[in-house]
């Protein structure tokens, strides 16, 4: 007897968006020309009309998930990846950022992908980022791990260093997927199983590395996670100088917080004392350029940031960090269960 066919699996986009509404209607309208079944929109407190413009979609696709606040982009996936496994229930979740989104016929192709076994045994998986010009997006270049596998290790001690543990520009050329150890969230396709294997994203993290370690920690736990180069996705992003800091600066905090995290998660045994000495030596020295009164700054947020994750602190207020930023106060210590309050004005998801 011919068996039916199986029900084609059921596809959510998730996204977070703060404060970039022109962006936002790019990707929404990208979104719901493809075949998804949901769209889940996590408002992030946004005040520049967002909220207003998403009451007026219409789609029935779309679910708004209005946030009281800004609890930055590690928050918002976390939220919006809880809330579309509760409500939605989908076999397969892909997440973006407000300023990235599929290029047309993404979402077919990995219809088609799953349906042709394309991807065999995988949990997740990472798409191929690309500039809206064509050039590959480095921030979203995805990696495997330097202490996992000797020869990128050797690489990497030869002095290679990013590009050695980063996928080279010839797999995004190449047919066939290859196994990774991390990716970033644009772009990246999480089935149920890989959510009951890893769970969600610690949105304590506000920004930066929490797309890292949900992926790392989803390979570590045994799942298999792939590049994809035939899954395309555009991220209409403005680049930064390799080296250069962040701005604004309150943005110094969490990037070496929550790096020491990372770096301690990638290396495990190895972090304490070697790695740890030679990232504490670099990053000491960072700000050497800066004006003197923003090098002051740029250095009490580093070192606030390597005590705060040298105890595993992830309890302070984002109104705290805004103020060192600006030069007011001294840091004190956390309030027991103080969570993120809402960001001033900037740009995060």
């Amino acid at each position: 007897m011919i068996q039916p066919d199986p029900s084609p699996p059921v596809v959510a986009a998730v996204v977070v968006t703060f404060n970039r509404l022109a962006h936002l209607e790019k990707t929404l309208t990208r979104l719901l020309a493809e075949p998804l079944d949901h769209v889940v929109v996590v408002e992030n407190g946004s005040t520049d009309g967002t909220r207003e413009w998403l009451a007026g979609q219409d789609d029935p696709r779309l679910l708004v998930i209005e946030m009281p606040q800004n609890g930055g982009g590690a928050l918002g996936f976390e939220v919006g990846m809880r809330e579309t496994g509760r409500r939605l229930d989908p076999d397969w979740m892909v997440l973006m950022d407000d300023d990235a989104r599929p290029a047309t016929g993404a979402i077919v192709r990995f219809r088609q992908g799953l349906a042709e076994g394309r991807w065999p045994g995988a949990e997740a998986l990472a798409a191929a980022v690309r500039f809206p010009g064509g050039r590959i997006c480095e921030m979203n270049r995805p990696w495997v791990n330097p202490f996992g596998d000797l020869p990128v290790f050797l690489r990497v001690l030869a002095g290679g260093g990013r590009a050695a543990f980063h996928i080279p520009d010839s797999d995004y050329d190449a047919q066939a997927p290859r196994p990774l150890d991390g990716t970033s969230f644009v772009g990246f396709f999480v089935s149920r199983a890989g959510v009951a294997r890893a769970g969600y994203p610690d949105g304590r993290l506000f920004i930066y590395g929490d797309d890292v370690l949900y992926s790392l920690g989803l390979t570590q736990a045994g799942g298999r996670l792939l590049f994809a180069p035939d899954l395309e996705f555009e991220h209409d992003c403005a680049t930064q100088t390799a080296g250069a800091m962040p701005r604004p600066l309150w943005k110094v905090y969490y990037l070496h917080r929550n790096a020491w995290f990372v770096y301690r998660r990638v290396a495990g045994r190895l972090f304490f004392p070697p790695l740890m000495a030679l990232m504490l030596l670099k990053w000491l020295r960072k700000g050497r350029l800066l004006p003197p009164a923003e090098r002051r700054i740029c250095r009490r947020l580093i070192r606030l940031a390597v005590r705060d994750a040298f105890r595993g602190e992830l309890g302070r207020s984002h109104a705290q960090i805004m103020a060192l930023a600006n030069g007011a106060g001294t840091a004190a210590a956390p309030a027991n269960g103080a969570g993120t309050g809402p960001a001033a004005a900037g740009d995060e998801r």
